[in-house]
């Protein structure tokens, strides 16, 4: 095996060679270094992946996942960890040692991975974080991930497990009036969705709070400001976002073309989401000095429209939700990163939200690009922007 695996990885490591210079690390990112030697890891593990597909070893996405995975961590001193099962949902809960003087916060997490990658190993050294500095029992959701499940299931997972646990908030000494839902970037949209369809509930303890790290909550637009700006910029890249909604939706990524191009919406609902919500022209001024050049949207094509209609729906892309629900929601906290094709999806929910009268607190990482947390102490090198935006998550939870 490893005589076969030595040849592959030399293929691999020459197509990240060929393909690096086409990726754009602004010099204004942090630790650009260091984001190049994490984009290097990335590329070399897609370029293999693709090698073992092709070869039939195993898939793409597969071997992905493999080395996405992280290592097991040992024993925590200061945490109780256990593995188990919400309405069929496997979960980790995180519990603080120290005794406390009455319950604690909840915090259900949804990890990112654009619906098809991240795990509850994946996300460990950020939740206990979160559990150990907030002093907050946190759930972590391990829902079912694309393609091989496709919309709605990460949804329906995460709705299920939120369900659960305000149904049990006693068994583990939690706050019902201190319940916050929390993801970042394909776990951000799970949020939203999740406290879009528990706000007016009567019936359950009202969520505190919502918080949403470079949420994606719309595929209308992948021409605002932010996709053409940071359209090569690592993590997460204009054309993968599309590929990863697409497959989130569909279970693959046809007419990805299309999408990009905005031929997969009718004119007179572009038009009306444009007027309400998803329009350049809700985005700050500020943020469109880097330079850009929206692309025209091509004709309308309805073939790819009847494949991609479900976009439309809130509990998919969030951003669109109705005013009647979004008026309701909780406290938001949202987190951007300057240098992220997902900034304006933030920017343009922040809007809605202050337009409806949710109080919103918003931290913005200038120097921050997407994916940034999670690396905030990435394989013995750590990334200061990633955690300084985690420390506002913290902080932001104890103002709760």
């Amino acid at each position: 095996l490893l005589l076969l695996l030595l040849p592959l990885a030399a293929l691999a490591a020459a197509a990240v060679l060929l393909g690096l210079p086409g990726y754009d690390i602004p010099p204004g990112v942090n630790q650009p270094a260091k984001l190049r030697l994490v984009l290097t890891v990335l590329l070399g593990t897609a370029a293999l992946g693709r090698i073992l597909e092709k070869t039939g070893l195993c898939s793409q996405i597969t071997f992905g996942r493999y080395v996405r995975q992280g290592r097991k961590l040992g024993l925590d001193p200061k945490l109780f960890i256990q593995d188990l099962q919400f309405n069929k949902v496997p979960v980790r809960v995180y519990q603080p040692k120290a005794t406390s003087d009455g319950p604690r916060r909840g915090i259900l997490f949804f990890h990112g991975g654009g619906w098809v990658f991240g795990s509850l190993d994946t996300y460990e050294k950020v939740c206990r974080y979160l559990s150990r500095e907030s002093d907050s029992v946190v759930v972590s959701v391990q829902y079912r991930l694309a393609p091989e499940h496709k919309y709605p299931a990460a949804y329906e997972d995460c709705l299920n497990a939120t369900l659960h646990f305000l149904q049990h908030l006693q068994h583990y000494g939690v706050d019902p009036a201190r319940v916050t839902v929390c993801g970042d970037s394909a776990g951000g949209n799970l949020a939203a969705a999740v406290s879009q369809t528990l706000a007016g509930r009567s019936d359950l303890p009202r969520l505190r709070a919502q918080i949403l790290i470079y949420p994606g909550l719309q595929a209308l637009d992948f021409n605002l400001p932010s996709y053409h700006q940071n359209r090569g910029v690592p993590l997460l890249f204009r054309e993968r976002a599309a590929f990863f909604a697409l497959l989130y939706l569909n279970g693959d990524a046809l007419h990805m073309q299309e999408v990009l191009e905005g031929s997969h919406i009718p004119p007179d609902m572009r038009l009306k989401y444009r007027k309400w919500w998803v329009s350049p022209d809700n985005i700050p001024e500020e943020f469109k000095v880097r330079g850009v050049k929206p692309l025209r949207p091509t004709d309308f094509i309805a073939e790819v429209y009847e494949t991609v209609k479900r976009f439309c729906e809130p509990n998919l892309c969030p951003l669109l939700a109705e005013d009647s629900v979004v008026h309701q929601l909780p406290e938001s906290f949202i987190l951007t990163c300057e240098y992220d094709v997902l900034r304006d999806d933030g920017l343009l929910y922040k809007k809605r939200l202050e337009d409806n009268g949710v109080r919103v607190t918003w931290y913005h990482l200038e120097d921050g690009f997407h994916g940034i947390i999670s690396l905030y102490d990435y394989c013995g090198f750590s990334f200061p922007s990633g955690k300084r935006g985690l420390d506002s998550v913290v902080n932001f939870l104890k103002s709760l």
